[in-house]
């Protein structure tokens, strides 16, 4: 397979960035035998989780992000400010809040065959000391993309899902 050539992501965006836009709002750029690389435009609007065994490097090239992480047993908010990148750490619980008008760059390592990500989501309520995980759902990642909507879809339409065990709650589906 010959070498593909460079994007210039400006140009790029001039002609594409209606592909960064609900419901989708990623594409894939690059994907090869070792990472895929993709652009990511906001807004977006989950509450899931995600977590991955390997590191994913983030770039905001338009306006700010917010990513959400769970760090040593809290959960904590960093914020991706337009120029700056950050690299998540493996094994991180994240969700990246994506704004209006804003773009970024992600860089994924294909998972190894053997590897397990994970969508979870957690009980919000005050009652609780640390984080709890309501549920989780383990899969090997092939395309995301297309892999996280159905678990997305079945979070948001099952109530038992969505509640508690420890204090009974039902969380929202969004």
């Amino acid at each position: 397979m010959p070498i593909r050539p460079p994007i210039n992501f400006p140009r790029w965006l001039e002609t594409n960035a209606h592909l960064l836009q609900p419901p989708v709002n990623n594409f894939c750029l690059y994907r090869e035998k070792d990472f895929t690389i993709m652009a990511v435009g906001g807004p977006n609007e989950r509450n899931d989780y995600h977590v991955n065994e390997t590191e994913e490097w983030f770039y905001q090239y338009r306006g700010a992000m917010l990513l959400k992480v769970v760090d040593e047993g809290e959960f904590k908010d960093i914020v991706i400010d337009e120029g700056a990148m950050f690299l998540l750490p493996a094994n991180t619980p994240h969700n990246p809040v994506r704004f209006a008008n804003t773009i970024g760059i992600v860089v994924e390592a294909i998972r190894p065959k053997d590897s397990k990500d994970a969508l979870q989501w957690y009980c919000r309520e005050p009652v609780h000391t640390e984080p709890v995980i309501i549920h989780k759902e383990s899969f090997h990642v092939n395309d995301l993309g297309t892999q996280l909507k159905p678990v997305i879809q079945r979070w948001m339409t099952d109530e038992e899902l969505r509640k508690c065990k420890v204090c009974g709650k039902v969380a929202p589906p969004k």
